[in-house]
């Protein structure tokens, strides 16, 4: 229904500032990573997170960096694998079909719910690939490095961003090297009937001196593990819910799918660079990702269905093809006192799926469930379209002033639309009841649309003061502004004439923007930073930033004047209007749209080595206050989900991460991190609920001390090498790598009936043989076979029975079961 809608855009805006909620790739950005080793020192990765190239102990601001031979060694396929083993953030794994949010020290108020239409990786996180802003849960293939900064950086970067961000780092091409690399994995789940593979080659041709090329091409076959065991064979004609107990009853109507959720997934990129001189350097880069997936990766066993495990008791497969590009150039110039850089992107991304909506309308109870064979099923379609420039210069010259300024713009397309079929039930209350519906051939029921036009621009920059050789000052300052312009409409096709055609996508972008939704905004960040080197093993440092992320609408027409002979529709109040015949009867804050909200954040950290460079600890205490917050919430009428802004919240804690280098072959890595998070203020009406027996909508008010959901207190990380040089020259490691995640509620307080998500530890353990130019890996992820919760819909108060429907909508998102599988590589050339 229109909620999906909405849901798209908003998500899809929540970034903002913040980044662009469009997932494609990008163009590598100037930066190197070495590695050394001497002794039992530990390997040096250098970072290019403050645009300027130094080690991650040098750099004084919450860093980690995870370099390529990480991501290959400990097997990391996709951000969620790796931001496992980094403190203060995690990302709610689920799946490939849903939006997985990154949730970096608490900053979420968002139920863990099902994702749907949510694409950004929710709206606190910038994301960049290389030197563009955009979000990706990127494929780990041809990586440089990984890099994850905790804290606001829009001093620092174009897109700003109101937590954190994440850098994707993809090798450059390089002017001295010819080869190709082929790599394949094949691995199985445990829970799934058939192999999986991913199969890929990476190659580096170098023309000349001055220009050179570099591309990959990956497909994946992921099988998926999860059974669509309830899948009705004809929606409309089939009935749902036979008796389980009649195994001839059920092979009648229903017909099952198993491993639904798997994904068919082509990905390249080809990256062509160019040094004609010693002082430019350019690099143009296309990258395109498209994605076939089968459904969601989810578990039914909380509904009221006898469902398994890893099987899902929705009606009809969910499947969603995701087709995404970007172009993207990246200048360089030497300019004698300064850098100059300058990113230019454009991108494009569409989207087009379908989702089980039977239990949304049969809990309406608006007479669907009076037809026994009712199912019900939307068709979702999303274009998305960007381009962002962005102008850098960097200092160079030697003196105790290093300064940065720079300019960032960006204009943003979002266009989508929802259809939401009814096979059967016009005619069926037609017949039986004499409603007079509109029987149209296609059985729409349902559309809605929108179309929302972002474009913003900054100035940033920074001014560092090497006041003595040991300590240091850093301020910046970032100036924005945005304009967002919105349009939105829903039709009801069965009341309207047979001859309705639904508005193509084309058409909706034509459509006028609706001034009530406009909204625009600018305003002053800041940054202060203090470091001081203790000595030549210990930095000290201290900053204070602010973070930013704009506004939306929520994509709904307004309420009309209370009339108590009139049923209101889906429809959004106004501060203060009146919406039932009590007194107290009024709307406590604006359904239409969403406000800015922004974070400012303190924080006191150390990088310390010790023992030659065989040990490295670092750590970091932080507060943040985070200022009207944007949470979920849901309309008073038709409990539509909406976005509102709350009056306060903060979170707090440290986060520890070392390294022990124990012997030339031995390496030991930890990270441990605790965070407390929750309103400073009560927030009326913020937890949507139902009143029981049946769906009418009740709301519970959040109270200050309320825990934030989405993201443990407590996370921890162990991960272990061991090396065996062999005669041959060749290297044998065993790799074991064990995450802890404490507990997770789904809503804020725990209200609302809500589940609370156990913790849990995952290990996962590898052996590889290294031969240089070959190498092979037999890996098992998930050596418990631990059934993990990652995120759950609906409460328990939905598991209810009406006219014969049993309401499946609570349930599950789950991580994979144990996986066992083989990874190749063999690289030609050097």
């Amino acid at each position: 229904m229109a909620a999906k809608t909405r849901a798209t855009l908003r998500s899809r805006l929540a970034c903002s500032i913040s980044v662009l909620a469009l997932p494609l790739a990008g163009m590598a950005v100037a930066g190197t990573a070495q590695a050394q080793s001497t002794g039992t020192s530990q390997d040096v990765i250098v970072v290019t997170a403050t645009r300027r190239s130094e080690t991650v102990q040098d750099v004084p601001l919450n860093i980690a960096a995870i370099g390529g031979s990480q991501i290959e060694e400990q097997g990391f396929e996709d951000l969620a694998d790796a931001l496992a083993y980094v403190p203060g953030i995690n990302i709610v794994d689920r799946g490939g079909r849903q939006g997985n949010p990154i949730i970096v020290r608490g900053l979420n108020a968002d139920p863990i719910g099902s994702g749907d239409g949510d694409n950004s990786g929710g709206g606190t996180v910038a994301t960049y690939l290389g030197e563009i802003p955009l979000f990706i849960d990127l494929k780990m293939n041809d990586l440089e490095r990984v890099e994850v900064l905790l804290g606001p950086q829009g001093t620092l970067y174009g897109a700003g961003t109101l937590g954190g961000a994440i850098r994707y780092l993809p090798n450059r091409p390089d002017f001295d090297s010819n080869m190709l690399q082929v790599r394949s994995s094949f691995y199985q789940y445990s829970e799934a009937n058939s192999p999986s593979a991913d199969i890929g080659f990476t190659f580096n041709h170098a023309v000349s001196d001055t220009f050179a090329i570099r591309g990959s091409l990956d497909v994946l076959h992921d099988s998926g593990f999860t059974d669509y065991n309830y899948r009705v064979r004809e929606p409309g004609v089939s009935n749902p819910n036979p008796n389980f107990n009649d195994p001839a009853d059920v092979a009648a109507n229903l017909a099952p799918v198993a491993d639904a959720d798997g994904e068919e997934a082509l990905s390249g990129r080809i990256a062509a660079r160019w040094a004609p001189t010693d002082w430019l350097d350019a690099t143009a880069t296309y990258y395109f990702q498209n994605q076939d997936i089968e459904g969601r990766q989810i578990s039914s066993r909380r509904s009221p269905v006898p469902a398994s495990a890893y099987e899902s008791a929705l009606r009809v497969l969910e499947p969603i093809e995701r087709n995404n590009e970007l172009l993207a150039l990246e200048l360089t110039a030497d300019l004698g006192f300064a850098e100059l850089t300058s990113a230019t992107g454009f991108g494009r991304y569409s989207e087009d799926g379908q989702r089980d909506q039977t239990d949304l309308l049969i809990s309406l109870e608006y007479s669907y469930e009076s037809f026994p064979n009712f199912t019900a099923f939307t068709h979702e379609l999303g274009e998305d379209e960007f381009f962002n420039q962005e102008l850098r210069l960097v200092s160079t010259y030697e003196s105790q002033f290093n300064w940065i300024v720079g300019y960032y713009y960006n204009k943003a397309e979002f266009v989508g639309s929802s259809q939401e079929f009814t096979p059967n039930y016009s005619e069926y209350v037609n017949d039986n009841f004499g409603f007079g519906l509109t029987e149209n051939p296609t059985d729409l029921e349902y559309f809605s649309t929108g179309n929302t036009q972002l474009t913003e621009s900054a100035l940033f920059g920074e001014l560092g003061w090497d006041i003595t050789d040991r300590l240091s000052v850093t301020v910046g300052g970032r100036y924005y502004e945005y304009e967002l312009e919105s349009v939105s409409t829903v039709d009801f096709p069965l009341f309207e004439a047979p001859t309705y055609t639904p508005l193509t996508i084309d058409e909706i972008r034509d459509l006028a923007f609706d001034p009530a939704l406009a909204q625009s905004d600018d305003g002053f960040l800041y940054k202060f930073n203090i470091a001081y080197d203790v000595s030549d093993e210990i930095l000290a440092y201290f900053t204070v930033s602010e973070g930013y992320r704009i506004g939306a609408s929520n994509g709904l027409g307004t309420c009309a004047a209370y009339d108590p002979a009139a049923t209101q529709g889906a429809c959004a109040l106004a501060p203060g209007q009146q919406y039932g015949p009590n007194a107290g009867d009024i709307a406590q804050f604006d359904e239409r749209q969403y406000g800015p909200d922004q974070t400012t954040n303190y924080e006191l950290g150390a990088k310390t080595t010790w023992a030659d460079g065989a040990i490295v600890l670092n750590g970091a205490i932080f507060l943040v206050e985070w200022t009207d917050p944007q949470v979920s919430s849901a309309t008073v009428n038709a409990n539509i989900p909406i976005t509102v802004n709350a009056a306060g919240a903060e979170s707090k804690g440290f986060e520890l991460q070392g390294s022990w280098q124990v012997a030339h072959n031995f390496e030991l890595r930890g990270t441990y991190s605790f965070t407390q998070s929750e309103l400073t203020a009560d927030v009326p009406f913020l937890i949507r609920t139902i009143n029981t027996p049946g769906f009418g909508s009740a709301f519970e008010d959040g109270q200050s001390g309320d825990r934030l959901p989405g993201s443990p207190e407590t996370q921890a990380s162990v991960f272990g090498r061991y090396s065996v040089d062999m005669a041959s020259g060749a290297q044998l490691n065993y790799n074991l790598g064990i995450s802890y995640q404490g507990d997770i509620l789904t809503r804020t307080g725990g209200r609302g009936s809500s589940s609370t998500l156990d913790s849990y530890f995952v290990a996962n353990g590898s052996i590889n043989y290294d031969a240089g130019d070959w190498g092979a890996t037999l890996f098992i992820n998930n050596i418990g076979n631990e059934y993990i919760e990652t995120g759950i819909r609906s409460t328990a108060l939905s598991n209810q029975t009406i006219n014969g429907h049993s309401v499946r909508s609570h349930y599950a998102n789950v991580a994979p079961p144990r996986t066992i599988g083989v990874r190749f590589y063999y690289q030609f050339g050097d």
